[in-house]
């Protein structure tokens, strides 16, 4: 009976040790993230290749970005990058990609791989007299599979914790079940190929935070990131940007308060009043938080991490003004726990000159890394 008694004991050991394990190991896969920044303008809306390309994001750039405190990047990439016309792989791209992973695995920093842009769809389609057919050609939708099927081929040796995919960059459909159909088709097959790696799925309409309420996530899956994009106040953020609307406005920008005096607003021209009048109100870190509200709740719901996945103001923006938006931003992510990618690292929205030559916004960056860090 004694040796009876003291086999069972061993065999309890065992099992909790091995349960311990499991359990460790099953932590140590997990893909956590808190801190980026885009790698914008690279692979992705660029027509740079190359040695030029090459030289763009190497090694330095990674440690470097490592060095300055942050945890991930989320690395754009596009179709024409990737595959010619006819789907034929393009290697110099599929070599960058895995090259800068592999660096990325060196200096312990964790990657989203983002497809951005591919033939059927491009975010800013209607505003360049475009047309999206993804949402209504079953062919374009099969390619995209098929894409997602090449880039989980070459992408699957690296671990679960240290790369995740994004499958597609701000959906524009006309109608929310046509994204939320075309999640479980892409869902479906690369839970079908990866189990267990991280899927980053955003809202309709530019990962909007206002369509988050209409976002069908695939279910019992934890290993999916819910994403939004945000930028407003648009008027400060994007403030002379010559591709929206908004960037026509060239007067006086406050922040926090009205952003817009009545003076101001009175002053411009018919055309630009409706794209502006909201910013005639107050915004503040309150309006923030609000605005962000929905999105925090359907991840709270589903118990998924959440993360805005773009943001960051323009070299062009009133510095000081951008400055105490950006540590708005950074206080509303850190009170709920999301993580964040600034838009962008070494483009017109980068705080890193594009030559290497340095900082162009040093102030931004000491900004951004003032809050939490990974773990607190």
């Amino acid at each position: 009976m004694k040796k009876l008694s003291l086999f069972l004991m061993s065999f309890m050991l065992i099992m909790t040790s091995c349960t311990k394990q499991q359990e460790e190991a099953t932590e140590s896969a997990k893909f956590e993230i808190k801190r980026g920044v885009n790698l914008s303008h690279w692979l992705s809306q660029s027509e740079v290749r190359g040695e030029e390309r090459a030289k763009h994001i190497d090694e330095g750039d990674i440690k470097r970005l490592k060095e300055f405190g942050f945890d991930h990047v989320r690395i754009p990439i596009d179709e024409e990058q990737f595959w010619d016309e006819e789907g034929n792989k393009l290697p110099e791209a599929w070599k960058l990609l895995t090259s800068t992973l592999d660096n990325c695995q060196k200096h312990d920093l964790r990657a989203i791989v983002d497809l951005h842009i591919i033939r059927s769809h491009y975010f800013n389609a209607v505003n360049e007299g475009q047309a999206n057919t993804l949402f209504t050609d079953s062919v374009a939708q099969e390619q995209l599979i098929d894409m997602w099927k090449q880039l989980s081929d070459s992408l699957n040796r690296y671990p679960t914790s240290l790369v995740a995919y994004e499958f597609m960059n701000e959906p524009v459909a006309d109608d929310p079940d046509q994204w939320n159909q075309l999640i479980a088709k892409v869902h479906k097959a690369l839970r079908g190929l990866e189990p267990e790696r991280t899927l980053v799925i955003g809202s309709n309409l530019w990962q909007s935070v206002g369509t988050f309420k209409d976002l069908k996530v695939p279910e019992n899956d934890s290993n999916l990131i819910l994403s939004f994009h945000y930028y407003e106040p648009f008027v400060l953020t994007h403030y002379t940007a010559w591709w929206t609307p908004v960037g026509k406005y060239t007067g006086k920008v406050e922040y926090p308060g009205a952003m817009i005096s009545k003076e101001e607003f009175d002053n411009q021209p018919d055309s630009i009043k409706g794209q502006i009048e909201r910013y005639t109100q107050e915004w503040n870190k309150d309006t923030l938080k609000a605005q962000i509200q929905d999105a925090i709740d359907v991840a709270k719901k589903y118990n998924l991490q959440l993360i805005c996945g773009e943001w960051g103001y323009f070299e062009k923006s009133p510095k000081e003004q951008s400055l105490r938006w950006a540590k708005d931003m950074i206080t509303v992510f850190d009170e709920d726990n999301l993580a964040w990618d600034l838009w962008c690292y070494d483009g017109d929205f980068g705080f890193w000159n594009p030559d290497d030559s340095g900082f162009k916004d040093e102030e931004m960056l000491k900004v951004i890394m003032s809050g939490k860090k990974l773990g607190e």
